[in-house]
């Protein structure tokens, strides 16, 4: 059947693989605020955790559980750990996430309006 399709080729197990455990790790809304947070500049927990409205603290694990998979990297000035994405490929998929997200609210408001 897909033999009609042009072009078409399934994606190796790997690479599924490994989106699978990039979108693991964005299905968090913390994890998610912090992405987009970092998408738009390098940071520190400090600022994540005011602009996330998460406690410093479980910005911290966040942020770890992010670096050990690899989408976020840190440098180091003085005492301060300062965070930044590692990719910014995750920028236009985040952006139709949230978009997905405020078209969905928007469809279940006007479907609740009109009942």
């Amino acid at each position: 059947m897909h033999e009609g399709i042009p072009d078409f080729a399934m994606p190796d197990d790997e690479q599924v693989q490994a989106a699978a455990d990039a979108l693991r790790m964005l299905a968090d809304p913390t994890r998610l605020k912090l992405m987009w947070a970092l998408l738009q500049g390098e940071e520190n927990v400090a600022c994540l955790a005011d602009l996330s409205g998460a406690r410093p603290t479980a910005v911290s694990q966040h942020l770890a559980k992010l670096r050990l998979a690899g989408l976020v990297t840190t440098r180091r000035e003085g005492t301060f750990v300062y965070y930044s994405a590692a990719d910014h490929h995750l920028r236009p998929l985040i952006q139709q996430a949230l978009a997905h997200g405020a078209h969905t609210l928007d469809h279940r408001t006007a479907t609740d309006t009109s009942a």
